[in-house]
């Protein structure tokens, strides 16, 4: 089973994958970018550069995700991942209205195997602000609230164009509340 957690920076996908390692023993977890050390390049390459081509990044990306897909997500059973071609396709939409493109190359690099469950974490304006006033902020993050939230938006619209079963679950909820509801959705067949 391929699983993807899925959110916004700030949403708590970090909190809840340390809780499903404990719970699920028998998956491999991973994140994207960054899950290879091909991904780990990449990701500094992206965050740490000023890159002036959308195309360029979304080819960075696409990059990592293809590498990763062979790498960590072909060879095992039980894969859960931070972020994956949700987030990816989510952010490129940013820069490219063609949604179906955006599919097609994705699916490219998976081979054209979809994730089987995806979770995302949801955060409104007001506890995104709140979150993001505690911490520094990444190059994605100086963006600015409002893109943050449209991508958010995004990754919905993802969702349903490619048909995966997902979950949206509210990000301020308790932390256990949200762990909970993760574990039953990856539990359900």
């Amino acid at each position: 089973m391929y699983v993807i957690l899925e959110g916004i920076d700030t949403a708590g996908k970090s909190t809840q994958i340390e809780l499903l390692k404990q719970e699920y023993k028998n998956a491999v977890f991973t994140k994207e970018p960054g899950g290879t050390n091909v991904g780990k390049t990449i990701r500094s390459l992206v965050l740490e550069n000023d890159i002036k081509s959308s195309v360029c990044e979304m080819f960075l990306f696409l990059a990592d995700r293809a590498e990763h897909y062979k790498r960590v997500v072909e060879p095992n059973d039980f894969v859960i991942s931070d972020r994956g071609l949700v987030s990816g396709i989510a952010y490129a939409m940013q820069n490219f209205d063609d949604l179906e493109m955006l599919g097609n190359l994705n699916k490219l690099c998976l081979d054209g195997k979809l994730p089987d469950k995806v979770i995302l974490l949801s955060l409104d304006k007001d506890e995104l602000n709140t979150r993001l006033s505690k911490k520094s902020h990444d190059k994605i993050e100086l963006r600015g609230i409002e893109y943050l939230l449209s991508i958010q938006e995004n990754m919905i619209k993802v969702l349903e164009f490619l048909g995966i079963d997902y979950v949206v679950i509210d990000a301020k909820r308790s932390v256990e509340g949200i762990f909970d509801e993760i574990k039953s959705f990856i539990d359900k067949s």
